[in-house]
């Protein structure tokens, strides 16, 4: 089998790299805390300082990052990546980040003679915790198939869309959908409430009707309990929400619903929310009402 390095063991990663352990792949791991690296040692991986070590001990290095800089200095930066990246190696970016970026990091990949996806997901923490994210790729179908078996330990759905970046554009898109998603579930909640019908009655209603989602079914359920631990933060939805408009102005495409959701983001992170679950965008709504869901505190 391959020898897999993983870099970012945040709510993503770390179950991510626990299957690829579980796969039986020679796993090294790297985190800037601690906690989430020594559980992967514990679990059998072996930890790297940097990561231009994970890239030489490593066939394939798989990168789970908060945004567009954080890859930029893992893979370019000094005791990057890049540095330790040998021919043949393969990078898997499996963050979400501005597609221009992506391009940047094939372009440099491919230039030390190895190659480069990014890979984004959508499924969220309970997606990676059971391996069944839905994955888009963008880069070559050869390094695709390369990588199919290791996509396989932690994906349901894995389809190529294209080139390098094309990931990243449909990641956009899919940030698009869940943020409208949150919000418009939000305001019928909200909606509902104030007006005297129980919430919990009206998800389990929807849900049974063309107006049922996985939305309405996970945040959904969020909202009416008030539970706002982070399975995704909020700060990271309204990031990716900006990667979708910035397309959308380059392109000259109109966003006209994204870029309401992304303001009811930034009052979210406003009034403190940035690393609640982005199922708190309720809290919003209910400010605005001044009703609250369920009879709930919010946070």
């Amino acid at each position: 089998m391959e020898r897999v390095g993983f870099i970012g063991l945040g709510i993503m990663g770390k179950p991510m790299a626990l299957h690829l352990l579980k796969a039986g792949y020679p796993l090294t791991v790297l985190d800037k805390v601690p906690a989430p690296q020594a559980e992967l040692v514990a679990a059998g991986a072996k930890a790297a300082a940097t990561p231009r070590q994970v890239a030489q001990e490593s066939d394939i290095i798989i990168t789970m990052l908060p945004d567009s800089p954080d890859v930029r200095q893992v893979v370019l930066g000094a005791d990057g990546v890049l540095e330790g990246l040998r021919a043949g190696s393969l990078l898997i970016d499996m963050s979400t980040i501005a597609p221009s970026v992506a391009r940047d990091v094939a372009k440099a990949v491919r230039g030390k003679g190895a190659d480069a996806l990014d890979a984004p997901v959508s499924g969220g923490q309970w997606g990676a915790e059971q391996g069944t994210l839905s994955i888009m790729v963008g880069g070559s179908a050869a390094a695709l198939e390369r990588a199919r078996p290791v996509l396989e330990t932690m994906g349901k759905t894995i389809v190529h869309m294209g080139d390098a970046g094309a990931g990243q554009v449909t990641k956009a898109a899919n940030q698009i959908v869940c943020a409208v998603e949150i919000a418009v579930v939000s305001e019928a909640l909200v909606m509902a409430s104030k007006a005297g019908v129980d919430p919990a009655k009206v998800r389990e209603a929807l849900l049974g009707g063309a107006a049922q989602s996985a939305i309405l079914k996970v945040h959904g359920e969020r909202m009416i309990a008030h539970n706002f631990k982070p399975g995704f933060r909020a700060r990271l939805h309204h990031k990716d929400l900006g990667i979708a408009l910035q397309i959308a102005r380059e392109l000259g495409v109109s966003l006209p619903t994204a870029a309401a959701a992304a303001e009811m983001f930034n009052a979210l992170l406003a009034r403190g929310g940035a690393d609640l679950d982005n199922s708190a965008l309720v809290t919003v709504l209910e400010d605005l009402a001044q009703h609250q869901v369920g009879g709930k505190n919010t946070p």
